[in-house]
C-alpha cells in the first residue's frame, strides 16, 4: 500500500480535486448567510476567511499568485500569501472567493465562490488590474479571434468558422460604460449581445458549450483574477482565451515589472495563463445559470459545485448535501 508521502508525490494528485470542493463549498456557504443583506464587504469577507482556513487544511505547500481585492480594496488573500499544511505539492492558487460580490449583497442570480490550483510556476502571477479578454469555445481553427482585432471582425470570423451568419451568433459583454462601443460593434453586424452586470468567470466558460448556453463568443474587459480562473476552467474543457493586462499606469507598470512581467503590452493565450496540470472549482452562492445557489433547509445545506481537471479533461458536477452545520 502506498504512504501519503508516495500518493501525494509527483504534482497535483487526484484526491486534491475533490478536497478543494470543500474550499469552494465553504466559501459559497459563509458567503451565502448573507445574501440579500447589502453588505458587499462583510460577504466577501466571509467567503474569504473559510476560503483561507479551508486552503489551510489542505496537504499543499501553495501560493496565491493571482487573487481579487487589490482594484477595490475588498477582503482579500493577498498575493504572495502561503497557504496549506507545506506538507505536499507546491501549488499556485488563483482565487476569487466571492465573484459577483454585488449579486451576493442583492441576492441576483449568478454569485459564485471559486478557486484555480496548478503545479507550481504554473499560472499566471499578476496584479489585480483589469485585464482584456476574448474567449471561445473548442472546435474552431487556432487563432479564430483575436484581441487586437475589431469586435466586428471577430463576429465575422467567428461566424465562418461556425458556418453561420453573424446574426446566429451571441457575444457575452459585462455591462459597462466602458463597452459601448464594442456592445455597438457587435450589434451592427447583426450579432446579439446579452449584457450581464458581474460574474465574467462563468460568462467565460458559457462560450464552450453554446448549444446548451447560447453564448458564443466573450469580449470585454473585466478583472485579471477572473481571467486566470477562466482560462484554467477553458484548460479543462477545451476553447481558446486571449488576455492582455490593462496596466495604463506607472505605478500599476511597476508592480507588474517587479512580478516578472516585462511587456505590459503582451497578448497571452491559454498556455500563457495557465501550464501544467491544474484544477478549478466554483460553488453556487446565488442560482445561476450554471450553478445552483446555496440552499438552507432546517438543520442542512445543499450546495452545488463544479471541478474540473485539465490533465484527465474531468468535469464532475457536485450536488452535497451537509448535515453537521457547526462544520460550517
Amino acid at each position: 500500500m502506498a504512504t501519503v508521502t508516495e500518493h501525494r508525490a509527483g504534482g497535483l494528485e487526484r484526491l486534491l480535486s475533490l478536497e478543494i470542493v470543500r474550499v469552494t463549498e465553504r466559501a459559497a456557504v459563509s458567503a451565502a448567510r448573507l445574501r440579500g443583506r447589502g453588505d458587499e464587504k462583510a460577504a466577501d469577507q466571509a467567503a474569504v476567511d473559510a476560503m483561507r482556513r479551508e486552503l489551510n487544511n489542505l496537504p499543499i505547500d501553495g501560493t496565491v499568485v493571482i487573487g481579487e481585492g487589490e482594484r477595490d480594496e475588498a477582503p482579500m488573500l493577498f498575493i504572495g500569501e502561503t497557504l496549506g499544511s507545506r506538507v505536499g505539492p507546491k501549488v499556485d492558487i488563483a482565487v476569487d472567493p466571492l465573484e459577483g460580490t454585488t449579486l451576493c449583497a442583492k441576492n441576483m442570480p449568478g454569485a459564485i465562490a471559486t478557486m484555480a490550483m496548478a503545479e507550481g510556476g504554473s499560472l499566471l502571477n499578476a496584479p489585480d488590474v483589469y485585464m482584456e479578454k476574448i474567449a471561445v469555445g473548442p472546435g474552431y481553427p487556432h487563432e479564430v479571434i483575436h484581441l487586437d482585432a475589431p469586435p466586428a471582425e471577430n463576429i465575422h470570423n467567428l461566424a465562418k468558422a461556425k458556418g453561420v451568419k453573424p446574426a446566429e451568433i451571441t457575444a457575452l459583454i459585462l455591462d459597462r460604460p466602458r463597452h459601448a462601443d464594442v456592445i455597438a460593434s457587435v450589434r451592427k453586424t447583426g450579432a446579439a449581445v446579452r449584457l450581464i452586470t458581474d460574474g465574467d468567470v462563468a460568462g467565460i466558460i458559457h462560450t464552450a458549450d453554446p448549444e446548451a448556453t447560447g453564448i458564443d463568443i466573450y469580449m470585454g474587459i473585466g478583472g485579471a483574477p477572473e481571467g486566470v480562473l477562466a482560462a484554467a476552467a477553458m484548460r479543462c474543457i477545451g476553447g481558446q482565451i486571449q488576455c492582455r493586462l490593462v496596466l495604463d499606469t506607472e505605478e500599476k507598470r511597476e508592480r507588474a515589472n517587479k512580478m516578472g512581467i516585462s511587456d505590459p503590452r503582451r497578448r497571452y493565450q491559454m498556455h500563457d495563463l495557465v501550464r501544467g496540470d491544474c484544477l478549478f472549482a466554483a460553488t453556487g452562492v446565488t442560482d445561476g445559470a450554471m450553478l445552483r445557489g446555496v440552499k438552507f433547509k432546517g438543520d442542512m445545506v445543499e450546495t452545488e459545485t463544479v471541478v474540473m481537471r485539465s490533465v484527465t479533461g474531468t468535469v464532475r458536477w457536485i450536488r452535497a448535501e451537509h448535515r453537521r452545520l457547526d462544520k460550517f
